[in-house]
């Protein structure tokens, strides 16, 4: 529990010298948290990045509720254990006052608060952040104030850009017949333009394949859960085995199956070392381990724990998972990457690619970050870049049509 509480809120705010594009306005953060002692640390954290201002501080949920009707803002990051109201019977309430604010869970590292995380995202929450356990551990960890300011800042971007109906829409491959791929529009620059790992232009999309996959790899980070949940619906139970590298520590990971099986009816657990792979079986790879597969010397496939450093500033990480399933399946792999901050991925798709195998991406209109999936849309390896509604429906034909 936090050490110090208060249960009122006030309004917070600096002078930016520069905006998110030196146009003077930077994005606005709401911080909800009982502790004002955890406030006024976040609030500092937040705005030591000039882009960056925290327009409203708040002890508890209902307080929050009421500062929002004040005034918009970008992104929330919002406490779970509150008194007057909690963080998950606020969520609904903030989203209905302001549809498509950019909510970040934020607790500390425990099974009950990953659980109560899990199901806020799945309400509609963006992400959630670990808080350290107490706050001499907020000020000792750089990592905890840079995760904190990244994942903000990523969030508001997609939503100033999505607020300004920006963002890039689908790139669907052509239909059958016709000369030549479909390509994206420039992307706008200036205000609102975000930084990505890959140039703007055009997608190229590359053929879409031709032979029945025989494993789905799928890579996630922010609003990765959301996105899972909704993918793996749509996607029902398929013969080939699902291995999902979502960004995750390792209380989440676990939970994160429970969520998948419950919601989806598919057979779903984390990834054990030595596993073999069995179609229609969904494996999360565990926090703090890299899932890769190998196969064992009677041609079996199985799971191996990679416990190597990480890769992208994660772990688990997207590629080495890749690089694994394309050394055993080469062409006959089909990849996924779902909305996320970053690149990871990237590198691990130009392997598969490379041998043969074919990945598609979610669009930047569905995606809450599009970070990960614009790194392999704008780097060419993509055969379609679609609604996150219409991803399991594209797999599902991709499977059925090339079964034969």
């Amino acid at each position: 529990m936090p050490l110090n509480t208060a249960s009122g809120g006030s309004a917070a705010g600096r002078s930016a010298t520069r905006g998110p594009a030196g146009d003077g306005d930077p994005f606005r953060v709401m911080v909800v948290d009982d502790s004002a002692v955890v406030r006024g640390l976040v609030t500092r954290f937040l705005q030591e990045d000039p882009d960056l201002t925290v327009a409203a501080s708040c002890g508890n949920g209902q307080r929050a509720v009421e500062e929002l009707k004040r005034a918009p803002v970008d992104v929330i990051v919002l406490d779970i254990e509150m008194p007057v109201m909690d963080g998950l019977t606020a969520l609904p309430k903030l989203l209905d006052v302001q549809p498509g604010v950019q909510i970040v869970m934020a607790s500390t590292l425990t099974r009950s608060n990953a659980d109560v995380s899990l199901k806020a995202m799945a309400a509609g929450a963006a992400d959630y952040l670990a808080k350290p356990s107490s706050t001499g551990g907020m000020h000792g960890t750089g990592t905890y104030q840079q995760e904190l300011r990244s994942k903000v800042k990523a969030l508001a971007q997609q939503h100033r850009r999505t607020r300004g109906g920006k963002s890039l829409g689908p790139v669907r491959p052509p239909a059958q017949g016709s000369a030549k791929p479909a390509a994206a529009p420039a992307r706008p620059t200036g205000a609102a333009a975000v930084a990505a790992p890959a140039g703007d232009g055009e997608i190229k999309l590359r053929p879409m394949p031709t032979v029945r996959p025989e494993a789905l790899a799928i890579g996630s980070s922010t609003g990765g859960p959301q996105a899972l949940f909704k993918f793996l619906s749509g996607l029902g139970r398929i013969a080939q085995p699902v291995l999902i590298t979502q960004h995750m520590p390792a209380t989440f990971t676990a939970l994160l199956a429970d969520h998948i099986g419950r919601q989806t009816k598919l057979t779903c657990s984390e990834g054990r070392d030595g596993d073999p792979l069995v179609g229609g079986h969904v494996y999360i790879a565990p926090g703090g381990k890299h899932m890769t597969v190998e196969k064992d010397a009677g041609g079996k496939v199985r799971i191996k724990l990679d416990d190597g450093p990480p890769e992208n500033f994660c772990k688990p990480s997207v590629d080495p998972m890749l690089r694994s399933l394309s050394r055993v399946y080469g062409g006959r792999l089909l990849t996924v990457i779902l909305t996320g901050m970053g690149s990871d991925g990237l590198k691990g798709s130009e392997v598969t690619v490379k041998a043969g195998a074919h990945v598609l991406a979610q669009d930047e209109a569905t995606s809450v970050v599009w970070g990960m999936p614009r790194a392999v849309a704008k780097a060419g390896l993509c055969s379609a870049v679609l609604p996150l509604e219409e991803l399991a429906t594209a797999v599902q034909k991709l499977i059925v049509r090339n079964a034969a």
